[in-house]
Parts: structure tokens; sequence; C-alpha cells
């Protein structure tokens, strides 16, 4: 709406001062309404909502301090400039206090200095409701960006039901060997994934993937390298293919797999096979960090990463290595985002303390994790947070 265009109420019980307003105000371009006195425009305001109101303060029956509480108590939208003669001020004082837009001592000599006056007030006016609309606007996105964050929620917290699902629901113990794990997902969907399972009365099958970033793109890929896997075990079941049982050509296959998504994403992966009877395991690395911690006897190392995550190169090779377990008595692998939980202040000392704490013999690094949850450390961590271990009792 130009300001120009808007419908004014005056409302001036001397009929020239009013003919004199209205002549001016209509020659600006404005539509005009009249009235004589408070209670015939109250009555105009009622009937015709008016843009602007400007109204003397000392009329006979309903005065000027009347009609503008009244207007003020049916809309605060409207302005309502008063006009007053010089010996009420405190009239003046009041009609401000109840909200009126501005005020004019009579005689009004100059009406451009009314006109300006009407002016401000419709722009003050005018941007008071659009900040008005702008703010139920912005209340309404709001509701529906909540709305839609609700239904997020819901369904990560289905998708979050559907991948716990994908994990084992138990501990595995075969011969002397017992494999279990435990997992912080840093959101309602992890970008971790762990499984475990006998292929045969003395294998022992278990990998660990960290596949890049996290949330729900992340957790697309574990579902693709579980559902991958599980395949492998069908066509071993159906007699149809051993590559579950070569963890090098096994990393070989996913890699190609995680290839052909074109999402971009990639994981480090660590898969390895124990013969329980034979204490002999073979395994596969693809870049897993941190460096599996493998734990003897006499001894606690790593095991270096190597070759490359799968999902970044097509012609990426991994070798199937092999490892006496004699003497074998614990394996632990854990995703980066255990870092996270670390005080220490470089990777180098993130590393050594963590075969530190991985050749403890008086705790698991279960228990290293289960503390740091206990201590409310995990709430906040950036990353999915993974421990799988192999323990030869």
């Amino acid at each position: 709406m130009a300001l120009n265009d808007a419908t004014l109420l005056i409302v001036e019980d001397e009929k020239a001062v009013r003919d004199s307003i209205v002549a001016y105000l209509e020659d600006s371009g404005y539509r005009i309404l009249e009235a004589a006195n408070g209670t015939e425009g109250l009555a105009v305001f009622e009937r015709e909502r008016p843009d602007l109101v400007i109204c003397d303060l000392r009329m006979p029956g309903m005065d000027g301090i009347s009609l503008l509480n009244c207007i003020m108590e049916a809309t605060d939208e409207v302005p309502v400039i008063v006009v007053s003669g010089a010996g009420v001020m405190t009239d003046v004082v009041e009609a401000l206090r109840l909200g009126a837009a501005d005020y004019l001592m009579k005689p009004v000599v100059d009406l451009s200095v009314l006109e300006h006056s009407v002016e401000r007030a419709l722009e003050r006016a005018l941007l008071f409701k659009e900040n008005y609309l702008y703010r139920q606007e912005l209340e309404q996105r709001n509701q529906q960006l909540q709305d839609h964050v609700d239904r997020l929620k819901l369904d990560l917290q289905a998708g979050r039901a559907v991948q716990q699902r994908l994990l084992p629901t138990f501990e595995l113990t075969q011969g002397d060997y017992h494999v279990r794990h435990d997992m912080e997902p840093s959101t309602y969907l992890s970008g971790d994934l762990v499984d475990y399972f006998e292929l045969g009365p003395n294998q022992l099958v278990f990998y660990i993937a960290d596949v890049s970033g996290h949330g729900a793109s992340s957790a697309l890929i574990t579902l693709l390298i579980k559902t991958q896997i599980d395949r492998y075990r069908d066509e071993l079941e159906n007699d149809t293919s051993d590559i579950v049982t070569n963890p090098g050509q096994l990393l070989r296959q996913i890699n190609l797999e995680l290839l052909k998504t074109q999402t971009h994403k990639h994981a480090t992966m660590f898969y390895g096979i124990i013969n329980t009877l034979e204490d002999r395991m073979d395994y596969a690395l693809a870049a897993h960090f941190p460096a599996p911690i493998l734990c003897f006897e006499s001894e606690c190392r790593t095991i270096e990463p190597e070759s490359l995550a799968v999902g970044l190169f097509d012609d990426a090779s991994y070798v199937t290595r092999h490892m006496d377990l004699k003497g074998f008595k614990q394996l632990t692998l854990l995703s980066d985002g255990i870092f996270e939980l670390m005080s220490e202040s470089t990777l180098a000392q993130k590393e050594a303390r963590l075969l530190e704490l991985g050749a403890d013999r008086s705790h698991t690094m279960h228990e290293y994790l289960a503390q740091k949850r206990e201590n409310g450390q995990t709430a906040d961590a950036p990353d999915d947070i993974t421990v799988l271990t192999v323990e030869k009792s």
C-alpha cells in the first residue's frame, strides 16, 4: 500500500478546523472519513477500520482520551494522532501513555506539519505490520522446520533400530577364543560396522569397518558391506563361492562394490579368520586405523596398517596374511573415534597410549570405553567409537 493511498479518519468537533484538515489531506491523495465527535468517530472507526485517526482531545460527549482508549483496546495497529489546545498538556501526556503515535498543538497553522506527522505515523505502522507478518512467517517456518526435524529424528531412530539389528547381539566363544564388541555412535546412525560369526566348528570370522564420515550416508555403506559379506556366507553354504574364507579377495570385492555406488565413500577395514583348532589367523587389512593391537604372552605390538581403504581405487590390491597364534592373548580393534576421548596432545602420543592400554592385563578397552561413557565423555563425541576384541583364555 502506498502511504498516500491510506484512509484517514478526522475526528474534530470544530467544523472549520475539520474542513481545512480534510481539504488539505485530500489534496495530498488520502481518502478521508469525517466525524464531528468521539461517539460518531468510534462508530466510523468500527465500521470502516481506517489506517490512521486524527482526533481532537477536547470534544463534547466522548472526548479524545476516551476514543483513543477504545481504539487501543480494539487494535494497536492503527496509529492515532491527537490534537490538543495549549492548556491541556496533561491530556496529551495521558494520550501518549495510552499509545498515541504523535500530538500537535492547536492551532495547526502549517498543515504540512500535520501531513509530515501522518506520513511518519503511517510509515511506522507499515513497518510494524511488516515486522509482525515477518515474525509470523518466521514462526511458521520455524514450526515447519521443527516438524521436519521431529520427522527426521523418527526416521533416524527407525534407521538406528534397523542398524542395531545388523550388529551382533551376543558375545561369541569358540574353543579358547572369545569375541565381543562395544559401540558408541556419535549420532542416531553409525558409520562403524562390526560383526563376527562361526564358519563351521573350527573357524571364527570377525571384522570391523570404519566408513568415512558418520550419519545416514555412512550408515548406508555399512549396510552395503554387511549385506555383501552375508551374501558371501550364503554362497559358501551353497558351495558356489569360498570368498568369505579368503580375507584379501573379500576386501577386493568390497572395494569394487563400494566404487559401484559412486557415493565417494570409503572405509578402512580389518577382516580376520581364526582357525581355533590350529591356532592360526588369516587376515587382510584395508588401511585400518588405529593399528590393531596384538598381544602375546611375551609382548604386545601393533599390526601396521597396509593397503588402501576400500572404495577409493579399482586397482587396489589386498593381501591375505597368515599368523601363528601360539602364545596369543588378545587382539584389539578400534575405530578412530577413540582418539576423540583421549587427552594426549599428538597423534603419536595417542597411538602410544593405546598400545599401553591394550597391553595392560588388568583391564580391557571395553572397560576403558565404559569408564569414559560413565564420565559423560562420549555424549558429545564427534565420531563413532567402536571396540572389538578377540581374547584367548
